[in-house]
C-alpha cells in the first residue's frame, strides 16, 4: 500500500513510543511494562509479550534491515517452539497506515516485525524461585527429563573430533584476548592462568572430548540456558534460545546443563546442579567424569565474564559502570574454582 509522501515514515523512537501505550494493543491491557536489552525492547501487556528488535549490527548479529529483523523473528519463533511451543505465538507486523499512524496488522505498509509471546508468570521463573528459596528437587528433575527428551530428539551435529577440540581451543584463546585487555582493568595474570589451565585440559583430555563427539553428544541445543529463561510451570518451558547465530547453539548438552547449574550456584542454590544433572543422567543414560563438567563450567564462567565486561564498550548509562567489572570478577572467580576441580588429580 502506498503511503503519502507528505507523511514521513515513523522512526524507531516512534515505534517504541507507540508500543509503550496500553490503548494501542489489540487485546485490552491495563498497562504496559517495558524492558530494554542490548538488542531489543520487550513490551509486556497483561497477557502477552511483544519483542521489538533494535536495528543494530555487530560482529555476531545483523538486525540492520527490516527483512533481517523479520527473518530473525521467524527463526526465534521456530527455534523456541522446540522447548516452549505454547509460549511463542508468531511474528506480527506493525504497519503504518495511509492516513498516518501505527497499528497492529491489517491494511498499511509493514514498518516493523514483532515476536509475540504469551506472558509467563514471573513468580514461576527459576531465578525468582531461587531468590525465594522455593525450588524443589522434584521440579528440577521434571525439568531434567524435559531437557533429556529434547536433546535425544536432535540429530547429532556432523562435527569431527579434531574440529570440536579446535573450536574449544579457539574459544579459550578469544576469551583470554578479550579479558586481558588493559582497558577493562581485570587481573591479567589470573585470566591467563585460567585460560592456560583450560587449554591444558583440552590437550590432556583429548580422548575424553573425542569420545563425546563419537557418542553423538554434540547437538544444536538452546545456547543460553540460564535460570531467567526457565519457567517451572506444571509443564516446564524454556524460552529465549540464541536464535541469531547457529554456532552458539552447537554444544555438548553437558556444557549447557553445567551452565545452568553454574548460574544456580552463583545465585545461591548450588544444590540445584546435582538435582539437574543426576536427573538428566538417569533420563538420558549419559555419563561423564566430573572433571569434564567442571571444565565446561569454567569455560562458561569465562564467557559470562567476557559478556559482562563488554558492556563497558557500549553501556548507555542505564547501569552503574562499576557493575560490569564486579560481575566479571565474580565470574572469573567461578572460572578459577571450577577449572581447579577439572585439573586436580
Amino acid at each position: 500500500m502506498l503511503v503519502s509522501a507528505r507523511r514521513p515514515l515513523p522512526s524507531f523512537a516512534d515505534k517504541v513510543g507507540f508500543l509503550r501505550e496500553a490503548a494501542h494493543y489489540p487485546t485490552p491491557t491495563r498497562r504496559v511494562v517495558t524492558v530494554e536489552t542490548h538488542v531489543s525492547w520487550v513490551f509486556l501487556t497483561d497477557s502477552f509479550a511483544y519483542k521489538l528488535k533494535k536495528p543494530v549490527r555487530c560482529s555476531y548479529l545483523d538486525f540492520s534491515t527490516l527483512e533481517a529483523r523479520r527473518r530473525d523473528g521467524e527463526d526465534e519463533v521456530r527455534l523456541n517452539r522446540r522447548l516452549a511451543a505454547s509460549v511463542y505465538l508468531g511474528v506480527v507486523p506493525l504497519v503504518w497506515r495511509s492516513e498516518g499512524g501505527l497499528g497492529f496488522g491489517g491494511e498499511g505498509l509493514t514498518v516493523e516485525w514483532l515476536v509475540k509471546m504469551r506472558r509467563l508468570p514471573v513468580s514461576y521463573m527459576l531465578d525468582s524461585l531461587i531468590r525465594e528459596r522455593a525450588v524443589s528437587e522434584a521440579r528440577i528433575r521434571h525439568l531434567a527429563r524435559l531437557l533429556a527428551a529434547f536433546y535425544a530428539g536432535i540429530v547429532p551435529e556432523p562435527m569431527g573430533a579434531a574440529r570440536y577440540r579446535a573450536r574449544l581451543a579457539q574459544q579459550i584463546a578469544e576469551s583470554l584476548h578479550e579479558l586481558g585487555r588493559a582497558r577493562f582493568g581485570l587481573p591479567r595474570e589470573r585470566v591467563a592462568r585460567v585460560a592456560e589451565a583450560q587449554a591444558e585440559f583440552v590437550r590432556r583430555e583429548a580422548a575424553l572430548l573425542d569420545e563425546r563427539v563419537a557418542r553423538g553428544r554434540i547437538v544444536e541445543g538452546h545456547g543460553d540456558l540460564r535460570p531467567e529463561h526457565v519457567c517451572l510451570l506444571a509443564n516446564p518451558v524454556v524460552i529465549d534460545c540464541v536464535e541469531f547465530k547457529r554456532d552458539f547453539r552447537i554444544l555438548d548438552p553437558l556444557d549447557e546443563l553445567g551452565y545452568l547449574a553454574l548460574e544456580c550456584e552463583r545465585l545461591g542454590m548450588p544444590e540445584i546442579g546435582p538435582w539437574l544433572l543426576i536427573g538428566y543422567a538417569e533420563a538420558s543414560g549419559d555419563a561423564w567424569p566430573a572433571p569434564l563438567l567442571h571444565f565446561y563450567q569454567s569455560c562458561r564462567a569465562v564467557l559470562r565474564a567476557k559478556l559482562a565486561i563488554w558492556h563497558l564498550k557500549d553501556d548507555d548509562g542505564r547501569h552503574p559502570p562499576e557493575k560490569w567489572p564486579a560481575l566479571a570478577r565474580e565470574y572469573l572467580e567461578l572460572a578459577e574454582r571450577h577449572v581447579a576441580k577439572a585439573t586436580s588429580r
